[in-house]
């Protein structure tokens, strides 16, 4: 589950199987935290 961007385990799961096993919601959301665009800190329940 991404808490920062709203996607679910199925989304990802989707997202692989839709792109040969390659997620490009993952390749978003490693994007997003190297910008700086990630607040997990603040949304995940654990605060990571």
């Amino acid at each position: 589950m991404c808490y920062c961007f709203g996607y679910s385990h199925e989304d990802i799961e989707h997202d692989v199987m839709a792109h040969a096993g390659t997620s490009t919601i993952l390749e978003r959301i490693m994007a997003e935290k190297k910008s700086g665009g990630c607040s997990c800190a603040q949304k995940h329940p654990l605060g990571r």
